[in-house]
């Protein structure tokens, strides 16, 4: 197995870059840098775990800036890059396209083409010991009607938010293909669990009920999607670094699929058990508008990830779920901390076709 050593994350102030930073800290890596422009969606107080840790430095830069990124590989020389740094929302990439092609491709092509420069002074065995994992989504492979995505399906992104992570993934594997960096692919289905910002389905409708208010589902509510714990993908991509073949694709599933009508009545039963009131907060599930272009399904096939790597989710949904809302129960104040200014709980992506 691959060891860790000096491992940067970009996007570590995010949901799921935070989640991995805290993992690899604890996890006893020897170095991390986390690497965040913190923006609206990033937040310090996701690291406050390891705030302080001599093992741990953090660095307020945006992945866009090549002169930022060339000064902190040739101060830190990691052997290992998480990729995570990425607009991410949906319906936040129907209101502004641009923004998306902006970070997540070009940010993309950015880090790319830092790491194969910062390569090239290397030695033979630093250059074989590098990897750079590029974290994507599997909303890149389109809409979904039976089976599940494997890492054969074609790409067929249907949003702008699918089509900048597309893209980045083109410069991803073409990069391996044309300038031999090690660089491997993963594609995760849904996330959830704590510190998720607030403009995502569960931690929106927890927020949206605690308050009374109609919490709102798309369309008809039937659009199914496959849910990860955001701890088993942390671990998956530890994984994916340490046993990992450089060139090669991973697909995360949780194995957990469920309509979107089905997780907001288990996640309102849940706020019923742990924070009961007179009222069934189920009944607040309010249907809206339908987002444009809106996938119908995705599901993921990770049995390659688990016959070669041997990761599979420990976190069973039910469990997770409860967690979940107990966290969020208990971090009212994060919660009301990340979006004071920066979101107001407003229905985004409602653009006409």
């Amino acid at each position: 197995m691959r060891e860790l050593g000096t491992v940067l994350v970009t996007g570590a102030a995010g949901f799921i870059g935070s989640a991995l930073v805290r993992r690899l800290v604890a996890g006893g890596a020897r170095r991390v840098v986390s690497l965040d422009a913190l923006t609206y969606a990033g937040d310090l107080g996701r690291l406050a775990e390891v705030e302080g840790d001599p093992r741990h430095r953090f660095v307020e830069a945006d992945v866009t800036d090549r002169g930022a990124l060339t000064r902190l590989f040739a101060e830190e020389r990691p052997d290992t890059v998480f990729h995570l740094a990425a607009e991410t929302h949906v319906d936040r990439s129907i209101d502004g396209p641009a923004a998306f092609l902006h970070t997540n491709t070009g940010g993309t092509l950015a880090l790319l083409e830092t790491a194969r420069l910062h390569l090239t002074g290397l030695s033979a065995d630093a250059k074989q010991a590098f990897r750079l994992i590029d974290v994507s989504t599997d909303e890149v492979y389109g809409s979904l009607v039976t089976g599940a995505f494997t890492e054969r399906s074609p790409f067929a992104p249907r949003s702008p938010y699918s089509a900048s992570k597309a893209g980045a993934d083109h410069f991803a594997e073409a990069y391996f293909h044309t300038f031999d960096l090690p660089v491997l692919i993963t594609h995760a289905s849904n996330n959830y669990g704590p510190y998720q910002f607030p403009e995502k389905l569960l931690p929106l409708a927890l927020s949206k009920a605690l308050a009374g208010d109609p919490v709102p589902l798309y369309g008809d509510g039937s659009n199914v999607r496959d849910w990860l714990h955001v701890d088993d993908h942390a671990d998956a991509l530890l994984a994916v670094a340490e046993r990992g073949r450089p060139g090669e694709t991973y697909l995360i599933g949780g194995g957990n699929e469920r309509s979107n009508r089905e997780v907001l009545g288990e996640l309102l039963g849940a706020l019923n058990r742990l924070a009961p009131t007179e009222h069934d907060y189920r009944d607040l599930i309010t249907l809206v508008a339908d987002r444009p272009g809106h996938d119908f399904r995705y599901a993921v096939d990770s049995s390659k990830i688990e016959a070669e790597l041997g990761w599979r989710p420990r976190v069973a949904f039910s469990t997770g779920l409860q967690d979940t809302v107990s966290w969020y129960l208990a971090n009212r104040a994060w919660t009301e901390g990340v979006i004071k200014g920066r979101y107001d709980l407003e229905r985004l992506g409602a653009a006409a076709r």
